[in-house]
């Protein structure tokens, strides 16, 4: 008796499985943190606190006041009793000032490096935050913040000479003492957040610098974040009258 034998079916005769489509990606949701911000190009303070957001890795959606609005003018303007701008929103908490949103941020994102591991190190970092977050006030008025302006030859008044020698003297003394190229230490921290709208104006109005600190200018300015946030501030349309500034 004869045994049928079973063929397999050759490999063209098979039929194709058809391919899965790939799975489409989620719409992204949105982020867990609010950060209210006035004028890119004009507010010093805006660009520390989204620096310092930035350089934590928190997730955050950008809230931009308009510089029509009256405590984003006045911020701007020098004329603010109270900064309110920038503002962080997070976990239901919120923080307006400057320096207290870097030390939230130091303390929920620790591996961020926002301040030194070293006592002694953060210490140094809290001071030099603390001194440009309360001086310099020749400074701010002599050399207001202006990311679309250049302005060679420009003449800088001989009180605001004195707060330049002391910012370079710290930039100098910090690079020296952590090794660079930021103050201290390989990666930006708080303190390069709070001095980075401090290089944009040496740039804008060509301050002379030594060596050292116009490395350390370099330096933050060819940081992704800030080639970022300069770039957002040139396509801003609004512009802030300069005759309202208080010198």
């Amino acid at each position: 008796m004869a045994t049928a034998l079973k063929t397999r079916p050759s490999s063209s005769a098979v039929a194709a499985k058809p391919k899965r489509s790939a799975a489409r990606a989620a719409p992204k949701g949105p982020a867990a943190a609010n950060l209210t911000l006035s004028s890119k190009n004009y507010s010093s303070w805006s660009l520390r606190g989204w620096l310092m957001t930035k350089l934590a890795g928190l997730d955050f959606d950008e809230v931009i006041v308009s510089p029509d609005d009256a405590s984003a003018r006045k911020e701007i303007l020098l004329l603010s009793p109270s900064i309110l701008v920038p503002c962080l929103t997070h976990a239901g908490i919120k923080v307006w000032d400057t320096l207290a949103i870097g030390e939230y941020l130091a303390e929920i994102k620790p591996k961020a490096g926002l301040l030194p591991a070293d006592i002694a190190a953060r210490a140094h970092c809290r001071a030099i935050c603390g001194e440009m977050h309360s001086g310099f006030s020749s400074l701010r008025s002599a050399l207001p913040m202006n990311l679309k302006g250049d302005f060679p030859g420009y003449k800088v008044w001989a009180r605001a000479e004195g707060d330049i020698e002391r910012i370079t003297a710290i930039w100098s003394e910090c690079i020296a003492q952590y090794g660079g190229p930021f103050l201290f230490g390989e990666h930006p921290c708080m303190a390069d957040a709070m001095y980075a709208p401090v290089v944009t104006r040496f740039r804008t109005y060509h301050v002379k610098l030594d060596r050292t600190s116009a490395h350390y200018c370099h330096t933050v300015m060819a940081m992704p974040e800030m080639k970022e946030w300069i770039a957002a501030a040139k396509r801003e349309h609004e512009d802030i009258e300069e005759l309202d500034m208080e010198f």
